[in-house]
Protein backbone atom coordinates (compact mmCIF):
# COMPACT_ATOMS: atom_id res chain seq x y z
CA UNK A 1 0.00 0.00 0.00
CA UNK A 2 1.07 3.41 -0.61
CA UNK A 3 1.28 5.33 2.63
CA UNK A 4 3.65 8.15 1.92
CA UNK A 5 4.75 10.50 -1.88
CA UNK A 6 7.51 12.77 -2.35
CA UNK A 7 6.13 14.73 -5.04
CA UNK A 8 8.76 17.04 -6.16
CA UNK A 9 8.70 18.14 -10.65
CA UNK A 10 9.88 20.65 -12.69
CA UNK A 11 6.77 19.72 -15.23
CA UNK A 12 3.93 20.46 -13.43
CA UNK A 13 1.57 19.13 -15.98
CA UNK A 14 -0.62 17.56 -14.46
CA UNK A 15 0.57 16.99 -11.09
CA UNK A 16 -2.35 18.85 -8.92
CA UNK A 17 -4.74 16.70 -9.85
CA UNK A 18 -2.23 13.60 -9.59
CA UNK A 19 -1.58 14.78 -5.68
CA UNK A 20 -4.90 15.40 -4.86
CA UNK A 21 -6.26 12.21 -6.11
CA UNK A 22 -3.26 10.64 -3.71
CA UNK A 23 -4.24 12.44 -0.60
CA UNK A 24 -8.06 11.66 -1.20
CA UNK A 25 -6.51 8.39 -1.23
CA UNK A 26 -5.14 9.02 2.25
CA UNK A 27 -1.35 9.15 1.37
CA UNK A 28 0.80 11.94 3.14
CA UNK A 29 2.69 13.99 0.68
CA UNK A 30 5.95 15.11 1.09
CA UNK A 31 7.29 17.95 -1.33
CA UNK A 32 9.57 20.61 -1.96
CA UNK A 33 9.95 24.66 -3.49
CA UNK A 34 7.43 25.27 -6.09
CA UNK A 35 5.70 22.00 -6.05
CA UNK A 36 4.83 22.36 -2.37
CA UNK A 37 3.60 25.88 -2.88
CA UNK A 38 1.35 24.44 -6.02
CA UNK A 39 -0.38 21.45 -3.70
CA UNK A 40 -0.78 24.25 -0.58
CA UNK A 41 -1.95 27.09 -2.41
CA UNK A 42 -4.90 25.01 -4.51
CA UNK A 43 -5.92 23.06 -0.81
CA UNK A 44 -3.65 19.46 -0.93
CA UNK A 45 -2.33 18.85 2.43
CA UNK A 46 1.80 18.53 2.40
CA UNK A 47 4.61 18.30 4.57
CA UNK A 48 7.92 20.77 2.98
CA UNK A 49 10.83 18.17 2.85
CA UNK A 50 12.91 20.35 5.39
CA UNK A 51 10.03 20.30 8.09
CA UNK A 52 10.08 16.19 7.45
CA UNK A 53 13.99 15.87 7.74
CA UNK A 54 14.35 18.49 10.07
CA UNK A 55 17.19 20.21 8.16
CA UNK A 56 16.47 23.07 6.24
CA UNK A 57 16.68 23.64 2.47
CA UNK A 58 20.75 25.39 2.01
CA UNK A 59 23.68 26.39 -0.52
CA UNK A 60 20.54 28.33 -2.73
CA UNK A 61 18.26 25.11 -2.49
CA UNK A 62 21.25 22.52 -3.98
CA UNK A 63 21.06 20.40 -0.59
CA UNK A 64 17.17 19.64 -0.48
CA UNK A 65 16.21 15.79 -0.48
CA UNK A 66 19.85 14.04 -0.23
CA UNK A 67 18.83 12.97 3.16
CA UNK A 68 19.21 9.56 5.11
CA UNK A 69 15.53 10.27 6.59
CA UNK A 70 14.44 10.42 2.30
CA UNK A 71 17.21 8.14 1.04
CA UNK A 72 16.80 5.38 3.79
CA UNK A 73 12.85 5.52 3.43
CA UNK A 74 12.83 4.92 -0.50
CA UNK A 75 15.88 2.09 -0.74
CA UNK A 76 15.13 0.28 2.56
CA UNK A 77 14.20 -2.94 1.15
CA UNK A 78 10.94 -4.11 2.74
CA UNK A 79 11.14 -7.86 3.00
CA UNK A 80 14.62 -7.25 4.79
CA UNK A 81 13.87 -7.44 8.41
CA UNK A 82 17.24 -5.68 9.57
CA UNK A 83 16.40 -2.80 6.31
CA UNK A 84 13.21 -2.35 8.55
CA UNK A 85 15.11 -2.72 11.66
CA UNK A 86 17.27 0.01 11.05
CA UNK A 87 14.25 2.26 9.81
CA UNK A 88 12.85 1.98 13.16
CA UNK A 89 15.70 2.95 15.04
CA UNK A 90 15.98 6.02 13.57
CA UNK A 91 13.07 6.79 13.27
CA UNK A 92 12.49 7.07 9.17
CA UNK A 93 9.03 5.91 7.76
CA UNK A 94 9.17 4.74 4.16
CA UNK A 95 8.33 6.38 1.46
CA UNK A 96 6.34 4.12 -0.95
CA UNK A 97 6.15 6.73 -4.09
CA UNK A 98 8.51 9.20 -5.74
CA UNK A 99 7.35 11.21 -8.37
CA UNK A 100 10.24 13.76 -9.75
CA UNK A 101 11.39 14.68 -13.32
CA UNK A 102 14.35 17.16 -13.65
CA UNK A 103 15.67 20.60 -13.87
CA UNK A 104 15.00 21.42 -17.58
CA UNK A 105 18.92 21.25 -18.48
CA UNK A 106 18.30 20.60 -22.12
CA UNK A 107 16.07 23.62 -22.83
CA UNK A 108 17.88 26.06 -20.71
CA UNK A 109 20.85 24.99 -22.73
CA UNK A 110 18.98 24.97 -26.26
CA UNK A 111 19.11 29.14 -25.72
CA UNK A 112 21.51 31.09 -27.43
CA UNK A 113 22.64 33.17 -24.81
CA UNK A 114 22.45 30.40 -22.24
CA UNK A 115 25.64 31.13 -19.79
CA UNK A 116 28.01 28.45 -18.68
CA UNK A 117 26.90 29.56 -15.28
CA UNK A 118 22.94 28.94 -16.61
CA UNK A 119 23.60 25.80 -17.13
CA UNK A 120 25.76 24.39 -14.17
CA UNK A 121 22.63 25.22 -12.30
CA UNK A 122 20.03 23.34 -14.44
CA UNK A 123 21.75 20.73 -13.61
CA UNK A 124 19.77 18.60 -11.22
CA UNK A 125 21.78 16.77 -8.88
CA UNK A 126 18.80 15.45 -5.98
CA UNK A 127 16.14 14.15 -8.86
CA UNK A 128 18.16 12.14 -10.23
CA UNK A 129 19.50 10.79 -7.07
CA UNK A 130 15.82 9.85 -5.88
CA UNK A 131 14.74 8.48 -9.53
CA UNK A 132 17.62 6.03 -9.54
CA UNK A 133 17.29 5.33 -5.58
CA UNK A 134 13.31 4.61 -6.26
CA UNK A 135 13.92 2.70 -9.71
CA UNK A 136 16.71 0.53 -7.53
CA UNK A 137 13.91 -0.63 -5.05
CA UNK A 138 10.81 -0.77 -7.83
CA UNK A 139 9.94 -3.51 -5.77
CA UNK A 140 8.71 -1.98 -2.96
CA UNK A 141 8.46 2.38 -4.38
CA UNK A 142 6.61 3.13 -7.98
CA UNK A 143 8.57 6.05 -8.99
CA UNK A 144 7.09 8.30 -11.75
CA UNK A 145 9.43 10.76 -14.02
CA UNK A 146 6.72 11.31 -16.79
CA UNK A 147 3.63 13.19 -16.11
CA UNK A 148 1.60 10.55 -19.03
CA UNK A 149 2.24 7.99 -16.26
CA UNK A 150 -0.57 9.55 -13.60
CA UNK A 151 -3.23 7.99 -15.21
CA UNK A 152 -2.08 4.49 -15.59
CA UNK A 153 -0.77 4.87 -12.02
CA UNK A 154 -3.66 5.99 -10.65
CA UNK A 155 -6.14 3.15 -12.27
CA UNK A 156 -3.97 0.51 -10.49
CA UNK A 157 -3.88 2.28 -7.42
CA UNK A 158 -7.84 2.48 -7.85
CA UNK A 159 -7.88 -1.26 -8.99
CA UNK A 160 -6.07 -1.83 -5.60
CA UNK A 161 -2.24 -1.76 -6.15
CA UNK A 162 0.00 -0.71 -8.45
CA UNK A 163 1.55 -4.08 -10.34
CA UNK A 164 4.88 -5.26 -10.46
CA UNK A 165 4.69 -5.24 -13.91
CA UNK A 166 3.79 -1.44 -13.70
CA UNK A 167 6.69 -0.87 -11.50
CA UNK A 168 9.40 -2.47 -13.36
CA UNK A 169 7.88 -0.42 -16.25
CA UNK A 170 8.47 2.77 -14.61
CA UNK A 171 12.05 1.73 -13.26
CA UNK A 172 13.01 0.92 -16.93
CA UNK A 173 11.70 4.31 -17.88
CA UNK A 174 13.51 6.14 -14.78
CA UNK A 175 16.94 4.87 -15.99
CA UNK A 176 16.78 6.21 -19.48
CA UNK A 177 15.20 9.17 -18.88
CA UNK A 178 18.44 9.56 -16.63
CA UNK A 179 21.31 8.53 -18.72
CA UNK A 180 19.90 10.74 -21.69
CA UNK A 181 19.74 13.41 -18.96
CA UNK A 182 23.69 13.03 -17.83
CA UNK A 183 24.31 12.50 -21.86
CA UNK A 184 23.06 16.04 -22.43
CA UNK A 185 24.90 17.43 -20.22
CA UNK A 186 28.21 15.71 -21.40
CA UNK A 187 27.63 16.65 -24.85
CA UNK A 188 27.25 20.63 -23.94
CA UNK A 189 29.85 20.57 -21.54
CA UNK A 190 32.39 19.08 -24.12
CA UNK A 191 31.12 20.78 -26.57
CA UNK A 192 32.53 24.45 -25.00
CA UNK A 193 35.33 26.05 -26.29
CA UNK A 194 38.77 26.09 -24.39
CA UNK A 195 38.65 29.73 -23.35
CA UNK A 196 38.76 30.60 -20.40
CA UNK A 197 34.91 31.82 -19.93
CA UNK A 198 33.53 28.73 -22.66
CA UNK A 199 32.10 31.49 -24.58
CA UNK A 200 32.26 29.31 -27.62
CA UNK A 201 30.32 26.20 -28.69
CA UNK A 202 30.90 23.66 -30.87
CA UNK A 203 28.44 22.06 -32.90
CA UNK A 204 30.43 18.76 -32.79
CA UNK A 205 31.20 17.70 -29.16
CA UNK A 206 34.00 16.01 -28.11
CA UNK A 207 32.19 13.19 -27.30
CA UNK A 208 28.21 12.54 -28.38
CA UNK A 209 25.63 10.45 -26.72
CA UNK A 210 22.85 9.62 -28.33
CA UNK A 211 19.45 8.09 -27.03
CA UNK A 212 16.98 6.09 -29.47
CA UNK A 213 13.39 4.56 -28.32
CA UNK A 214 12.41 1.06 -30.29
CA UNK A 215 9.71 1.81 -33.08
CA UNK A 216 9.82 -1.56 -34.25
CA UNK A 217 11.08 -5.07 -33.95
CA UNK A 218 11.22 -6.14 -37.83
CA UNK A 219 9.94 -9.83 -39.24
CA UNK A 220 13.99 -10.14 -40.43
CA UNK A 221 16.50 -7.59 -41.25
CA UNK A 222 18.65 -6.89 -44.74
CA UNK A 223 18.64 -10.71 -45.59
CA UNK A 224 15.74 -13.21 -44.34
CA UNK A 225 19.03 -14.56 -41.97
CA UNK A 226 19.35 -11.58 -40.14
CA UNK A 227 17.06 -9.89 -37.66
CA UNK A 228 17.12 -6.25 -36.85
CA UNK A 229 14.72 -3.47 -34.81
CA UNK A 230 13.85 0.08 -36.04
CA UNK A 231 15.14 2.71 -33.39
CA UNK A 232 14.83 6.42 -33.49
CA UNK A 233 16.33 9.66 -31.88
CA UNK A 234 13.51 10.36 -28.63
CA UNK A 235 13.67 14.08 -30.40
CA UNK A 236 13.46 13.05 -34.33
CA UNK A 237 14.71 15.78 -36.53
CA UNK A 238 11.73 17.65 -37.98
CA UNK A 239 11.27 16.51 -41.52
CA UNK A 240 12.89 13.18 -41.15
CA UNK A 241 11.96 9.91 -41.96
CA UNK A 242 12.07 9.13 -38.04
CA UNK A 243 8.99 11.14 -37.70
CA UNK A 244 6.55 9.39 -40.12
CA UNK A 245 3.22 8.72 -39.53
CA UNK A 246 1.74 5.58 -41.37
CA UNK A 247 -1.69 6.14 -42.58
CA UNK A 248 -2.08 2.28 -44.04
CA UNK A 249 -0.30 -0.78 -45.20
CA UNK A 250 1.88 -3.35 -43.44
CA UNK A 251 4.85 -2.41 -41.10
CA UNK A 252 7.62 -1.01 -42.81
CA UNK A 253 10.59 -3.76 -43.42
CA UNK A 254 13.96 -3.24 -42.82
CA UNK A 255 14.40 -2.83 -46.78
CA UNK A 256 11.29 -0.52 -46.59
CA UNK A 257 12.52 1.82 -44.10
CA UNK A 258 16.13 1.71 -46.07
CA UNK A 259 14.58 2.68 -49.24
CA UNK A 260 11.86 5.26 -48.04
CA UNK A 261 14.82 7.22 -46.19
CA UNK A 262 16.82 7.31 -49.59
CA UNK A 263 13.46 8.39 -51.67
CA UNK A 264 12.48 10.81 -48.85
CA UNK A 265 16.00 12.54 -48.29
CA UNK A 266 16.21 12.76 -52.29
CA UNK A 267 13.06 14.22 -52.55
CA UNK A 268 13.38 16.77 -49.91
CA UNK A 269 16.33 18.38 -51.81
CA UNK A 270 14.21 20.06 -54.28
CA UNK A 271 12.37 22.28 -52.20
CA UNK A 272 8.73 22.95 -52.34
CA UNK A 273 8.79 25.54 -55.30
CA UNK A 274 8.41 22.97 -57.48
CA UNK A 275 6.77 19.52 -57.57
CA UNK A 276 8.88 16.56 -57.75
CA UNK A 277 9.23 12.86 -57.43
CA UNK A 278 11.36 10.18 -56.59
CA UNK A 279 11.24 6.48 -57.00
CA UNK A 280 13.45 3.99 -55.43
CA UNK A 281 13.80 0.51 -55.93
CA UNK A 282 16.64 -1.61 -53.93
CA UNK A 283 18.71 2.14 -52.70
CA UNK A 284 18.60 2.86 -56.01
CA UNK A 285 16.81 5.94 -57.52
CA UNK A 286 15.14 4.46 -60.26
CA UNK A 287 12.99 7.56 -61.65
CA UNK A 288 13.69 11.45 -60.46
CA UNK A 289 12.01 14.00 -62.02
CA UNK A 290 10.32 17.66 -61.73
CA UNK A 291 6.86 18.90 -63.17
CA UNK A 292 4.49 21.36 -62.86
CA UNK A 293 2.16 19.43 -60.27
CA UNK A 294 2.44 15.96 -58.34
CA UNK A 295 0.89 13.84 -60.93
CA UNK A 296 2.99 15.23 -63.60
CA UNK A 297 6.64 14.68 -62.16
CA UNK A 298 5.19 10.75 -60.85
CA UNK A 299 4.52 10.49 -64.46
CA UNK A 300 8.04 11.18 -65.92
CA UNK A 301 9.38 9.97 -62.93
CA UNK A 302 8.10 6.98 -63.46
CA UNK A 303 8.98 6.72 -67.34
CA UNK A 304 12.44 6.83 -66.42
CA UNK A 305 12.10 3.12 -66.08
CA UNK A 306 8.86 2.01 -65.43
CA UNK A 307 10.28 -2.10 -65.05
CA UNK A 308 12.41 -0.96 -61.91
CA UNK A 309 9.67 1.13 -60.56
CA UNK A 310 7.80 -2.16 -60.07
CA UNK A 311 7.48 -3.10 -55.94
CA UNK A 312 9.47 0.66 -55.40
CA UNK A 313 9.42 3.47 -53.14
CA UNK A 314 7.52 6.43 -54.06
CA UNK A 315 8.18 9.58 -52.46
CA UNK A 316 6.55 13.06 -53.56
CA UNK A 317 7.74 16.79 -52.53
CA UNK A 318 3.53 17.69 -52.67
CA UNK A 319 1.25 16.47 -50.69
CA UNK A 320 -0.63 13.25 -52.44
CA UNK A 321 -4.18 14.08 -54.60
CA UNK A 322 -6.70 12.26 -56.05
CA UNK A 323 -5.10 12.43 -59.74
CA UNK A 324 -1.62 11.61 -58.71
CA UNK A 325 -3.04 8.22 -56.44
CA UNK A 326 -4.77 7.45 -59.29
CA UNK A 327 -1.75 6.74 -61.50
CA UNK A 328 0.65 5.21 -58.50
CA UNK A 329 -2.26 2.10 -58.05
CA UNK A 330 -2.16 1.57 -61.39
CA UNK A 331 1.23 -0.54 -60.92
CA UNK A 332 2.70 -2.42 -57.40
CA UNK A 333 3.58 -0.07 -54.89
CA UNK A 334 5.36 -0.74 -52.03
CA UNK A 335 5.25 2.23 -49.96
CA UNK A 336 4.09 6.32 -50.78
CA UNK A 337 5.33 8.99 -49.15
CA UNK A 338 4.13 12.52 -48.71
CA UNK A 339 3.73 15.68 -46.96
CA UNK A 340 0.19 14.69 -46.68
CA UNK A 341 -2.55 13.06 -48.70
CA UNK A 342 -6.35 14.29 -49.66
CA UNK A 343 -8.99 12.10 -48.18
CA UNK A 344 -9.80 11.67 -52.12
CA UNK A 345 -6.29 9.76 -52.09
CA UNK A 346 -6.63 7.82 -48.97
CA UNK A 347 -9.82 6.36 -50.20
CA UNK A 348 -8.46 5.54 -53.35
CA UNK A 349 -5.60 3.82 -51.49
CA UNK A 350 -7.50 1.80 -49.26
CA UNK A 351 -8.68 -0.47 -51.68
CA UNK A 352 -4.70 -1.18 -51.87
CA UNK A 353 -4.53 -3.07 -48.30
CA UNK A 354 -0.51 -3.81 -48.53
CA UNK A 355 0.28 -0.37 -49.76
CA UNK A 356 2.02 1.59 -47.12
CA UNK A 357 1.28 5.40 -46.89
CA UNK A 358 3.77 7.48 -45.08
Amino acid sequence: MIKQALISVSDKTGVLDFARALSQKGVNILSTGGTAKLLADNGVAVTEVADYTGFPEMLDGRVKTLHPKVHGGILARRDFPAHMAALDEHQIPTIDMVVVNLYPFQQTVAKEQCSLEDAIENIDIGGPAMLRSSAKNHKDVVVICDPQDYTRVLAEIEAGEVSYATRFDLAKKVYFHTAQYDGAIANYLSSLGEDKQHTTRSAYPESLNLHFVRTQTMRYGENPHQSAAFYRDINPVAGSLAAYRQLQGKELSYNNIADSDAAWECVKSFGADAAACVIVKHANPCGVAVGANAVEAYSKALQTDPTSAFGGIVALNQPLDAETAEEIVKIFTEVVIAPGASDEAKAIFAAKKNLRLL
